[in-house]
């Protein structure tokens, strides 16, 4: 059965926890959208190059939280990082991201 929930990164956890573990956040918008803004202390790392850092990702050893505009590309990029065996999480659009975490 096909389930919306898993293809943007499964059930929401508590994301703030994550955050305040010392989890990295990676926006992965397009380097002009995160120009235009962005969660501080966020990197950037667009979703069409997201493969090409699983393996650094991985050797950090730590959790990471993959925001975007409005978490439909963070979705996607946690289940990708995922299946690589990257502790990540959805954390949705960035703006809902800072409310939430802030």
């Amino acid at each position: 059965m096909f389930n919306i929930s898993n293809f943007f990164g499964g059930p929401k956890q508590d994301i703030k926890q994550v955050y305040e573990s010392g989890a990295e956040v990676i926006d992965v918008r397009g380097a002009d959208e995160f120009r235009t803004g962005h969660f501080e202390g966020s990197v950037n790392i667009p979703l069409d190059t997201i493969s090409n850092k699983v393996e650094h990702l991985r050797q950090k050893g730590k959790p990471v939280i993959l925001v975007c505009r409005s978490g439909t590309r963070s979705g996607i990029a946690t289940n990708i990082l995922k299946n690589a065996g990257v502790d990540a999480y959805n954390g949705g659009g960035w703006t809902d991201f800072k409310a939430t975490v802030k």
